[in-house]
C-alpha cells in the first residue's frame, strides 16, 4: 500500500491536500514540480505543498482509508461483474436453496463490511507506509530466483494461514457470529466473495498482511499478487462444478468452494487442497455432487 500512497501522492493527493489545506498563504509559492528521492521512491514535489506533509501520520490515515475504500470497491464490482457476466451459470439461481433478490443482498452485505474492515486493516497499511514491513524495490537485492520462488511461497504461507483462520471461524463458539453471514449463500454467485462479517473478511486477510512482515518481497509483486488475492477470491464463487481436470486435486478451485458453501465442514483451503487433506477435511468434487443436478431433477 506504500507505493500506492506514492503514486496517488505524486498524482492526485499532494494537489488535494495543498487546496484542502494549504501553508500559510505567504509562503504558498505557483505550483510547479520537481523531482526528490527519497529512501524508497522518487517523487514529485509540487512547491505549493500542504500544511501536512507526506510524512504526517493523520493525512496518510486519511489518504489511505480513501484509497483502501475506492480501491476494494473498484476490485469487487469489476472483477465480480466479470466473473457473473461471463462465467456464473445463471442457472444456477434457479437452485431452490438460492434466496429471492440474493444478488441484491449479497452486494449489500459487502459494502457494509467495507468499511469496519478498511478500518481494522489499516494499522497493517500504516505500519507498511512508516517502512516497517520486508518490501523491496530492486529485484538484485535479493536475486531472480527469491523473486520467482516467492510467488509460490506466498501462496503457500497465505492459503495455509487461511485454512487455519477458516476453521478456527467454524468452531461453533464463533460461527454464529462471525461466519454464519457468509454461509447464508448456499448457492453463491460471485458478488458473495466479499459478502461476510467484517471481522470475517479482516481475520481472513491477515496472513496476507503478515507475510510482509517476515519475508522480503518485492513491492510491486506484492500489488500484483494482492490484486490476484481479490480475483481469486470472487473466481472460486462462481458456483462452478467442473471436475476431472488434471490439477483437481491439487487446486482448491470454484469446484472445492461450492461443496464448502453446500457442506460446511470441508474444502477450508483458498488455493491449494494438501492442507484439507492434512488436516482431515478433504472433499473430493464429483459430478454427483453437482448442485445443477437438483436444478434438473426439479425441471
Amino acid at each position: 500500500m506504500d507505493l500506492v500512497l506514492h503514486l496517488a501522492d505524486d498524482y492526485l493527493l499532494d494537489k488535494v491536500w495543498a487546496r484542502l489545506l494549504p501553508v500559510n498563504d505567504h509562503l504558498v509559492q505557483p505550483s510547479y514540480a520537481s523531482l526528490s528521492t527519497s529512501a524508497n521512491f522518487t517523487s514529485i514535489v509540487y512547491l505549493q505543498q500542504s500544511a501536512w506533509a507526506r510524512d504526517y501520520i493523520p493525512r496518510q490515515i486519511i489518504s489511505l482509508s480513501v484509497i483502501t475504500l475506492l480501491g476494494i470497491h473498484f476490485l469487487y464490482f469489476l472483477f465480480a461483474w466479470l466473473s457473473y457476466k461471463f462465467i456464473f451459470n445463471h442457472e444456477m439461481m434457479r437452485h431452490p436453496r438460492f434466496l429471492e433478490n440474493q444478488v441484491k443482498q449479497e452486494i449489500q452485505c459487502s459494502l457494509r463490511a467495507f468499511p469496519a474492515m478498511t478500518l481494522l486493516t489499516l494499522p497493517w497499511f500504516q505500519a507498511e507506509v512508516m517502512g516497517y514491513s520486508k518490501l523491496y524495490d530492486n529485484v538484485e537485492d535479493y536475486g531472480w530466483a527469491y523473486f520467482a520462488l516467492s510467488v509460490p511461497f506466498f501462496l503457500l504461507f497465505t492459503d495455509y494461514g487461511i485454512y487455519w483462520v477458516h476453521r478456527l471461524l467454524h468452531h461453533p463458539n464463533i460461527y454464529k457470529t462471525f461466519h454464519k453471514p457468509h454461509h447464508k449463500w448456499i448457492i453463491p454467485t460471485p458478488f458473495a466473495s466479499h459478502a461476510f462479517h467484517p471481522v470475517d473478511g479482516y481475520l481472513q486477510s491477515v496472513p496476507y498482511h503478515l507475510f510482509i512482515f517476515i519475508f522480503p518481497l518485492h513491492r510491486w509483486l506484492y500489488l500484483g499478487l494482492f490484486v490476484f488475492v481479490n480475483f481469486w477470491s470472487i473466481l472460486i464463487h462462481d458456483s462452478d462444478m467442473v471436475t476431472g481436470h488434471a490439477l483437481e486435486k491439487v487446486i482448491n478451485g470454484p469446484a472445492h468452494h461450492t461443496l464448502h458453501h453446500l457442506y460446511f465442514t470441508v474444502n477450508y483451503g483458498q488455493y491449494f487442497t494438501w492442507a484439507d487433506r492434512v488436516g482431515g477435511s478433504y472433499r473430493q468434487p464429483e459430478s454427483s455432487l453437482d448442485p445443477m443436478l437438483e436444478i434438473k431433477k426439479k425441471s
